[in-house]
């Protein structure tokens, strides 16, 4: 790989650099909370567009274009620059926003969507590639733990403002619904001013070919494998349909690994830096950690609002903490990490706190207190933030000379992959179980006096919410929970056990994440510290390679 002689230039003023984190922090948040607003507005833009069987390829869309975009962006800005791959990245999320807002079918969605997905791919990646190249690591590891911490603002703000959406009926003359794209645009505007007025960095071009064929055949595996996550169990697991696209999935994936050996140095993720211990092992712990945070946390706010009975708002502020716990795990860890130069020790401790915070968050239940909630939520946010602060530092540190765009694409492509494989995992075994769980709960609670009270009760039972508990009782089965605000107008003694089946499934749930992060621990333990000149014998092994 090439390598550059040039002498880095002095790092911008301070006054710069805050302003750049600014845009870069709202790019973040755009992207971030974009996912969460819509997922909570989907359904009702499901419904108003007549297409609620085709929701998902709305999300899928996104999903498959977001992902593999990720680390074209980070080659790309390699060879052409962050800044103007940055200005494309979020010009084009912004003119998807744009173009979903006046969506008029799910089909139109769905493909403004993957225009969408399109910028969102440069959003991150590029963020910490820009801020590597503005700041030596001991000023950046400062500066990095605030990324993650819009991940926690969007986990807060994004149901509350999805759920006010969703509830407008119109808002200036728009469709309610549509401000949940709207809403993009003066945030990406001013970002996208920030970003073109003061960032002035000069780029060193890194010369290589561009891995079209890789990002192509990339798209070819994930995109038919999100569609089999979305709809598989709806079709199937063993249907033709969800087989056919598994395989043709698992045929475009195969490709990818082909097209990546075959491109050298030039890959979207270059074999190269997968023959370093310490990025291979990060990105390893990075996939897995992925699928247990975002993959296991999204069932959290479930169990908040729908167990706890807690509005959005109020469970968005259940969230604050962890949050914050992100952010002082990021700064904490940081400076100490980049100044020694050991990551293992770290990486170890936040594995260790998150899988036990994963193990508490499996005992809960109707009757847990917030407090102990909080308090295991913020343990877990602290953990979240040692970790993603830790592997992007080891990532970064491991990178080849003129790579640090495509490392850190990779840290961000990593990670999606987990988070995305982990939802559609962890949501479908949730439920999977969900009616046995709740229809278990019924019978056993038919046979308690407080029960049989209730139903006795002529003012309890003659209501809309009691008759639809009645009627699956009698058939035998769970009452549907595609709408679960009859629980909100049940008789509690009637409501505890439906609670109580639903809450047993998130605690299986949450036993997989533990699972999960335990494996992630173990992998961590591979990990090999190399002290503070982490990757430079690896940079004059590659140096004499390229000579021979």
């Amino acid at each position: 790989m090439p390598v550059s002689t040039t002498a880095p230039p002095s790092p911008p003023g301070r006054r710069t650099v805050a302003a750049v984190m600014a845009a870069l922090l709202l790019g973040l948040l755009l992207s971030a909370l974009d996912q969460m607003i819509v997922a909570a507005v989907m359904r009702t833009v499901a419904d108003q567009l007549h297409g609620l069987t085709l929701q998902a390829w709305a999300t899928t869309a996104y999903l498959a274009t977001g992902v593999v975009s990720t680390p074209l962006y980070g080659r790309l800005s390699d060879l052409y620059g962050r800044k103007p791959l940055y200005l494309v990245s979020i010009s084009l999320f912004l003119l998807g926003s744009a173009l979903c807002a006046a969506a008029q079918s799910m089909y139109q969605l769905a493909a403004f969507r993957a225009v969408q997905g399109l910028g969102a791919g440069g959003l991150m990646a590029l963020a910490f590639a820009i801020l590597a190249d503005m700041l030596p690591p001991e000023r950046r590891s400062r500066h990095q733990a605030w990324f993650g911490a819009a991940f926690g603002v969007a986990s807060v703000a994004g149901p509350v403002l999805g759920g006010l959406f969703a509830g407008l009926d119109r808002l200036g003359g728009v469709a309610g619904w549509r401000w949940a794209f709207l809403v993009n645009l003066p945030i990406g505007a001013v970002a996208l001013f920030l970003v073109a007025t003061l960032y002035r960095l000069p780029h060193t071009r890194v010369p290589h070919r561009v891995d079209y064929g890789g990002a192509l055949t990339l798209l070819l595996g994930l995109a038919p494998l999100l569609v089999v996550a979305e709809q598989g169990g709806h079709w199937g697991w063993a249907s033709a349909r969800t087989l056919a696209l598994a395989g043709l999935g698992a045929a475009g994936l195969a490709a990818f690994v082909l097209t990546e050996r075959r491109m050298g140095d030039a890959a979207l993720l270059p074999p190269a830096m997968f023959r370093r211990p310490l990025f291979a092992v990060s990105n390893a712990v990075n996939t897995v950690v992925g699928m247990g945070v975002f993959g296991g946390l999204s069932v959290l706010p479930m169990y908040l609002q729908i167990v706890k009975g807690l509005s959005p708002g109020a469970a968005g502020l259940m969230l604050l903490p962890q949050t914050l716990g992100i952010i002082a795990g990021g700064r904490l860890c940081g400076p100490v990490v980049t100044r020694t130069g050991r990551h293992k020790g770290f990486l170890l401790l936040g594995l260790a706190c998150m899988t036990g915070c994963a193990l508490a968050f499996s005992r809960l239940s109707p009757g847990t207190s917030l407090w102990t909630t909080g308090t295991v939520t913020t343990l877990m946010g602290l953990g979240i933030g040692v970790c993603f602060q830790v592997m992007l530092l080891a990532i970064q540190a491991s990178a080849p000379p003129g790579a640090m765009g495509a490392a850190s694409a990779s840290y961000t492509f990593f990670r999606q992959i987990g988070g995305t494989a982990g939802t559609a995992v962890y949501l479908s075994v949730l439920f999977a179980l969900t009616g046995d769980r709740v229809a278990g709960a019924l019978h056993d609670a038919e046979r308690t006096p407080e029960f049989g009270a209730a139903l006795r009760d002529p003012a309890v039972a003659d209501t809309p919410a009691a008759r639809r508990l009645l009627s699956a009782l009698r058939d035998g089965t769970a009452p549907d929970l595609d709408d679960s605000s009859f629980l909100d107008r049940l008789d509690p003694r009637l409501a505890r056990p439906v609670l109580e089946g639903l809450s047993g499934a998130m605690d299986s749930v949450f036993l997989i994440v533990t699972g999960v992060l335990a494996a992630g621990l173990v992998l961590a333990l591979f990990l090999k510290d190399t002290g503070k000149g982490a990757g430079k014998d690896t940079d004059r092994k590659d140096r004499k390679e390229e000579a021979a």
